[in-house]
C-alpha cells in the first residue's frame, strides 16, 4: 500500500515538474508539440526509472560502506551522463524521427535537474530500492502527464491573442501556473 501512495503522490500531489518547478528548460522547450512532449516525457521517464535504480545501487553499494557519500553529487551526475548518451545513440539508431524531433534538447536530459533531483529525493528520504523505483516511476509519470498537459494546452495558443507583451513565453508560464495550481488542489488526498 505504501508503494501505491508513493506512486500517486509523485504523480499528482508531488509533481517534480508542478510542485518543485525541476526540469523546466525541457518542458518549456519541447512542449510546443504533442508528439515531441510525449516522446521526450517517456524518455525522461526511462532515464529518471533507470538512474534512479543505479544511483540507489551506486549509493548504498559503494558510496555508503567506503564512507564516501560526499561525492553523490558528481558520481549521479556522471550516471545520468552515461546513460543519457547511450539512450542518444539508440534513439539516434532506432527511431530518427524522434531524435530528430528531440534535437538539442536530448542531450538536455543529461542536465535536466528533474532527473538528479529524483535521484536526491531517493536519498534524502531514504527509499528502498523497491521504493525508489516507485518514486522514480511516479516522477517521471507526473513529468509526463504535466508536459503532454502542456503541449496540448500550448497548441492552442496558435488560435489565440496573447496580451501584447505577454508573447508566447509569458503565457506559457502563466499556463505553467495554472497547471500548477490544478495539481495543488490534489494535496489534500495524498500526502
Amino acid at each position: 500500500m505504501k508503494l501505491i501512495f508513493i506512486i500517486l503522490a509523485s504523480v499528482l500531489t508531488n509533481n517534480i515538474a508542478l510542485t518543485y518547478f525541476l526540469g523546466m528548460c525541457p518542458f518549456i522547450a519541447i512542449s510546443k508539440n504533442i508528439r515531441a512532449a510525449t516522446g521526450m516525457g517517456f524518455a525522461v521517464t526511462f532515464v529518471m526509472v533507470i538512474t534512479a535504480i543505479i544511483n540507489h545501487l551506486i549509493y548504498n553499494l559503494v558510496l555508503i560502506p567506503f564512507k564516501i557519500d560526499y561525492l553523490s553529487f558528481i558520481v549521479f551526475i556522471v550516471s545520468i551522463a552515461a546513460l543519457v548518451q547511450m539512450l542518444e545513440i539508440l534513439l539516434e539508431r532506432f527511431v530518427p524521427p524522434l531524435y530528430a524531433a528531440f534535437g538539442i534538447f536530448l542531450p538536455l536530459i543529461t542536465v535536466n535537474c528533474a532527473i538528479l533531483g529524483v535521484s536526491l529525493f531517493m536519498v534524502l528520504r531514504e527509499y528502498t530500492l523497491i521504493e525508489a523505483i516507485a518514486y522514480s516511476s511516479g516522477s517521471g509519470i507526473g513529468w509526463l502527464i504535466a508536459i503532454t498537459g502542456m503541449a496540448g494546452l500550448r497548441k492552442y495558443l496558435a488560435f489565440s491573442r496573447p496580451v501584447k507583451h505577454l508573447g508566447e513565453a509569458g503565457i506559457t508560464v502563466i499556463l505553467l501556473g495554472f497547471m500548477a495550481l490544478a495539481f495543488l488542489g490534489f494535496s489534500g488526498m495524498i500526502n
